[in-house]
């Protein structure tokens, strides 16, 4: 017969692999950004944020945004970012794909909660495809929730939005 401490140890094991499992770096974001560009990568560019555009990225995450610049990718009308948000507790780091003005991809690249991890896999990441950003900053679509990861899901949203309007941004500035 086992012993009771055995058998806590082993239960311990277990919910920490799990725990484990549901996050970790799915793709470096160096890995993403030469697979977006077919291993040809342009050098990465800086958008400086002015007022205005600070104000209306605080107006999408509902907080303050801490950076004074954000690092992006261009050719031509394809633009690639990696940005980061907090889903409950920690950065969800995710990449983005804007091409002619719309989502061409979103891919999860590191997920360090305990749980919502499901926000990585295709079924979910597919509903951005396409997406454009209307006048109010608002995605033109829905996009569902995933059960027991609604914080996750509404980080990947904000960053989907903040992209799409990052990239406007350097259009109107590149046309």
């Amino acid at each position: 017969m086992k012993s009771p401490l055995k058998t806590l140890l082993a239960l311990l094991i277990v919910l920490h692999s799990s725990i484990v499992y549901a996050g970790g770096v799915y793709q470096e974001p160096a890995d993403f950004i030469k697979q977006v560009f077919n291993n040809n990568p342009p050098k990465a560019d800086v958008l400086w944020l002015d007022k205005d555009l600070k104000k209306q990225i605080v107006e999408i995450l509902d907080h303050k945004y801490k950076g004074l610049r954000v690092r992006y990718w261009q050719r031509d009308k394809k633009t690639a970012w990696v940005l980061e948000e907090i889903g409950k507790e920690k950065l969800i780091t995710t990449g983005i794909v804007i091409n002619n003005g719309q989502i061409e991809l979103v891919k999860v690249l590191v997920f360090r909660e305990s749980r919502g991890w499901e926000i990585r896999h295709d079924f979910f990441t597919d509903q951005f495809k396409q997406a454009k950003l209307k006048d109010d900053h608002q995605l033109d679509r829905t996009i569902d929730n995933i059960s027991g990861a609604t914080l996750s899901v509404r980080a990947v949203r904000k960053l989907a939005q903040i992209a799409l309007l990052l990239n406007e941004t350097i259009q109107r500035k590149n046309p």
